[in-house]
């Protein structure tokens, strides 16, 4: 099984569209993104990367399988 690594808030953002979310949009201290019914709160833009524990967990409550997010690298 491939491994994750780490990404940075333009490249999440760029994937998380290629899985159906719309956004980001502004809503308090965080962006959002929307797919459906499910509102997935993402990290701050910053100048580093997002780390794979942090990656991690936004992928579970995406929904989204670590296959699925490295199968869309490729």
């Amino acid at each position: 099984m491939s491994k994750l690594s780490p990404v940075s808030h333009s490249e999440l953002v760029k994937r998380l569209k290629t899985f159906g979310f719309e956004g980001p949009y502004s809503g308090g201290k965080h962006l959002y993104m929307v797919r459906g019914n499910l509102r997935l709160t993402i990290p701050n833009p910053h100048k580093q990367n997002i780390g794979v524990d942090l990656l991690t967990r936004i992928l579970r409550q995406a929904g989204i399988t670590r296959e699925e997010w490295i199968e869309k690298v490729r």
